[in-house]
């Protein structure tokens, strides 16, 4: 199993990083939007916890910069019904603090409020993993919020469907705009057609 990745990162193509190490080999890691706005600029070294998914048809390995997000990505991938795409969605929508919170708190609002989740799927996540997200690894204390977690609701608030908003903003991110009002400037930018 791939249980780390530290080399220097390629390439930003939406929500997948190619990352060279230093044997010369590239992989192609997918990250959640948090990971993504706090990665380094292309050029530069940058270290992931990865997650190596393995279905009948693909092999796929997905990138976290905290212990958190990567244990929570595990205990969503391990509840029924759920694959990584949506595991993946669920982080980079509510970070793994939240995710585990609304959870525990069977906050169905929030869940539900997650492409691909409705209220039958939030349920049925906050009865099978309430009891598997107690003792999650802390990262220390919170981080103060990133762009992402200010511009998809900002976006929503503005009418935009929370998957629209989340699709503009990363695609915002992976171009390595900074900062929540340039990023909230080239969300509305693309979701107008001006780009």
């Amino acid at each position: 199993m791939i249980a780390s990745i530290t080399g220097t990162l390629r390439e930003r193509e939406g929500e997948t990083l190619l990352i060279e190490t230093a044997g010369g080999v590239g992989y192609a890691v997918t990250v959640p939007l948090g990971t993504l706005e706090r990665i380094p600029a292309a050029g530069q070294p940058v270290s992931l916890l990865t997650e190596l998914v393995v279905r009948e048809d693909s092999w796929a390995l997905y990138g976290f910069d905290r212990p958190a997000d990567r244990a929570v990505f595990q205990r969503l991938l391990s509840a029924s019904g759920v694959g990584p795409k949506l595991a993946l969605a669920v982080l980079s929508a509510l970070g793994a603090e939240r995710t585990v919170r609304s959870i525990q708190q069977r906050d169905l609002a929030t869940l539900a409020s997650v492409p691909g989740i409705g209220r039958k799927k939030a349920e049925k996540l906050a009865v099978e993993l309430a009891d598997r997200l107690v003792a999650m690894p802390s990262d220390g204390p919170p981080l103060p919020a990133g762009p992402a977690d200010e511009a998809v609701p900002a976006l929503v608030r503005l009418g935009y469907p929370p998957a629209t908003a989340e699709e503009a903003v990363r695609g915002a991110l992976a171009e390595g705009v900074t900062g929540t009002g340039a990023v909230i400037r080239a969300a509305l930018q693309s979701l107008a057609g001006k780009r």
